[in-house]
């Protein structure tokens, strides 16, 4: 079976027009981002039925879901999706318990991908089930309409800005459940979003969406580390890098990350301790990374690391420029003035020694 999702779409509206031809890995978690009115939750009612485009063609995994050149078109409640909303939407005089086994009982036994066991055990709500969504807070009610949406056994699982309604603890809450998701169940996730930082953590793909159209499609990495793009313009730039824990030191709470194609730890982030060999995704800002001719050891600074530059172009603000760096195989940005840049001579291909602060990478 072809594992890949293909959504061709068009859809037209009096001061909108979509049209996409989106062709997505079919394993892992696929994000849609762009600003608000760029077409992100347009494709995602398409993708599930909700909204018919004109000639379309949605494939998933091999299964045809529409082709209007053949004139297939399967509704919304006939396809093996999940669809997590904004909001939880729970029905209120349900308990928790009723309201997973709600679409539950309705997949037939042999069907059945995920128990209602495992989806209370991967999003920690066991605790909830004889309560009543009136006495959740909003991080567990969405805690359960995610399970919910797991217990259809769905083969394509849609999230549309699942955590926009959120305040900032209750985000850090969800997060880890929805890495552990992506970690442990082989379920494809399209996942909408107009934060960086949520999509640089969950997403292996990235659509850049922009007036209903795709202007770039590709892996992560890649994508957040192109200056080309209006991603490397925002205020929240920065590249993803994923390492292997290789030490940590339990008295300064450090955690040392290992790059592929490395020998010696090249990172040194503040984290609490994970298993030795274990993968770990972490995001580097590029206003938190500063540049230097020399490896400088006098400074508090932890984090040195011997860079080429790539390219380097101006900012949106006038006083900054950008600059895209290699660092032992991995893309690394870092924002600076367009002073500094003068006074180092930054030019494609120099050496440099690129410094970031332990405290500021995101893990």
């Amino acid at each position: 079976m072809s594992q890949s999702i293909h959504a061709r779409l068009q859809l037209r509206r009096d001061t909108f027009t979509l049209d996409v031809d989106l062709q997505l890995p079919g394993r892992g978690i696929s994000a849609l981002f762009g600003h608000s009115g760029s077409g992100k939750t347009t494709c995602l009612r398409c993708l599930a039925g909700l909204e018919r485009a004109s000639d379309g063609r949605v494939e998933v995994n091999g299964e045809v879901w529409q082709d209007d050149a053949q004139r297939i078109f399967i509704p919304p409640h006939r396809r093996p999706l999940g669809y997590v909303f904004q909001e939880a939407s729970l029905f209120a005089h349900l308990s928790v318990r009723d309201n997973l086994e709600f679409g539950w009982r309705r997949v037939a036994r042999e069907q059945r991908k995920v128990s209602l066991d495992q989806a209370c055990e991967l999003l920690g709500i066991g605790h909830l089930l004889t309560r009543k969504p009136a006495t959740l807070s909003g991080g567990e009610a969405q805690r359960v309409g995610i399970a919910r949406a797991l217990l259809s056994s769905p083969r394509l699982l849609l999230m549309d800005e699942p955590l926009a309604a959120l305040d900032g603890p209750r985000k850090r809450e969800i997060l880890p459940y929805l890495e552990r998701l992506h970690r442990e169940l082989d379920i494809p996730l399209v996942y909408v979003s107009h934060s960086q930082d949520e999509v640089a953590r969950l997403a292996d793909h990235l659509v850049l969406l922009e007036q209903g159209r795709a202007v770039a499609s590709g892996p992560i990495a890649d994508m957040l580390a192109r200056l080309d793009l209006s991603l490397s313009q925002s205020e929240d730039a920065g590249v993803v890098l994923e390492g292997v824990v290789s030490g940590h030191d339990a008295t300064y709470q450090l955690l040392d990350l290992r790059l592929p194609g490395t020998d010696a730890p090249l990172l040194r982030i503040a984290h609490p301790p994970q298993a030795i060999g274990s993968r770990l995704r972490v995001k580097v800002q590029a206003r938190d990374v500063s540049l230097s001719l020399d490896a400088n050891s006098a400074s508090s600074i932890l984090n040195r690391i011997a860079v080429r530059v790539r390219e380097c172009r101006p900012a949106e603000n006038p006083a900054h420029v950008l600059v895209a760096l290699e660092a032992a195989g991995s893309a690394l940005l870092a924002r600076i003035t367009r002073y500094s840049a003068d006074q180092l001579q930054i030019h494609p291909g120099q050496a440099l020694w690129a410094q970031i602060k332990s405290v500021a990478i995101l893990g």
